[in-house]
């Protein structure tokens, strides 16, 4: 075999094994993105472990290289989750009161709860996070059940968002609301508040489920006004990466638990995902999707990332 023939296998088995460290350094310079993903079965309760190797992220037709994917359990299982209470819902969700305190003692060690109530556009906190699910629970009182006292409930989800520290671990909130702006009204997705709120939430990686109860005063019986604050929850939730509850127009849910049971079961299948979004010369959001091979799931998450610039 001649000198030049030795001299261009050899170059070619460099690059060749050279490629997957070239590669390594790469992902590692890179800016990378995180989601919390829940793993939601389509049928049934039972939810299979996926692996990181069956998990794909697209832009548009591009695929992104995912990092890590890391159930939220064990070593990272740790929660802070907020239970954010509307102070103009009817004096109804008294009733259903018991139920959230059931849900909250019954979160694990790993989770902190903290509990707030929609005043007058603020999220005014009656308990900071913590560990005591029992001192949590009892600070849940009845709501004023004063009409129009929330003024917007998006103005108060931004309120708890923007003045809730940094932490390193997956960040829930729980709303109770009618969903209804009154600052916007309804009958369309052009409300700002709502956009505000939602990328304030998206932003901060917090993903934000609801459930629906009526207003104390007219709205609470307005039919109009019932569908489009259900219709607001039902966005907010998707475009976080939660879950939004009951679609119903004659009333209040019967009763919380099943809802807050589902909550609770998505909490226990969610995973933390890493991937190299595209890079971008200027901050801002890249609409994702989500993909996997397994059958009989499907992987809930915001469907964008808020991405800086790359360094």
């Amino acid at each position: 075999m001649s000198e030049n023939r030795l001299f261009t296998i050899a170059v070619m088995l460099a690059l060749f094994v050279g490629a997957p460290a070239i590669s390594a350094a790469q992902a590692g310079n890179a800016r990378q993105a995180h989601l919390v993903v829940t793993v939601e079965p389509k049928h049934g309760k039972e939810v299979p472990a996926i692996q990181q190797n069956e998990v794909m992220v697209y832009e548009g037709h591009d695929r992104d290289q995912v990092v890590d994917w890391v159930p939220a359990q064990g070593d990272h299982a740790a929660l802070q989750l907020f239970v954010l209470l509307d102070d103009s819902s009817s004096m109804s969700l008294g009733t259903q009161l018991d139920d959230i305190r059931k849900f909250i003692n019954a979160q694990p060690s790993t989770t902190q709860v903290g509990v707030a109530y929609m005043q007058n556009g603020i999220a005014r906190v009656v308990q900071d996070l913590t560990a005591d699910h029992a001192a949590a629970a009892k600070s849940l009182r009845l709501p004023m059940g004063i009409a129009g006292a929330n003024a917007s409930p998006y103005f108060s989800l931004s309120d708890l968002v923007k003045k809730w520290p940094a932490f390193n671990g997956r960040r829930e909130i729980f709303m109770v609301t009618d969903g209804i702006d009154r600052y916007y009204g309804t009958g369309d997705l052009l409300d700002p508040y709502l956009d505000a709120a939602i990328d304030d939430a998206g932003k901060a990686g917090i993903q934000v489920s609801a459930i629906y109860n009526p207003d104390a005063g007219h709205f609470g019986h307005s039919y109009w006004q019932t569908y489009w604050g259900q219709i607001y929850l039902s966005h907010l939730a998707d475009q976080t990466g939660g879950e939004a509850y009951y679609i119903g127009m004659n009333g209040p849910p019967v009763a919380f638990a099943p809802y807050l049971d589902d909550f609770g079961q998505r909490l226990q299948h969610q995973y933390l995902l890493t991937f190299i979004p595209k890079p971008q010369k200027k901050a801002g959001w890249q609409t994702i999707r989500l993909g996997t091979e397994v059958q009989g799931i499907d992987l809930i998450s915001a469907g964008r990332v808020w991405v800086k610039p790359s360094e």
